[in-house]
């Protein structure tokens, strides 16, 4: 999702999207233990997602 994108969402979706990042994370690291993943490339992207999310709700926060 891009940075736009986030900033048009309220601080309770914001939220809820961080929370469905984070269980996105946990699962790919599940799957890697296990060596099944088939994206590697995703746990990039969810880390850079997470990262949005939470500049976002810290700029909200500091105004």
């Amino acid at each position: 999702m891009k940075a736009s994108e986030l900033r048009d969402l309220t601080a309770e979706e914001l939220k809820a999207e961080h929370l469905r990042l984070l269980k996105s994370q946990m699962n790919l690291r599940i799957k890697r233990s296990m060596e099944q993943m088939a994206q590697p490339h995703m746990m990039k992207a969810i880390r850079r997602d997470i990262a949005r999310v939470q500049t976002i709700m810290r700029e909200n926060r500091n105004g």
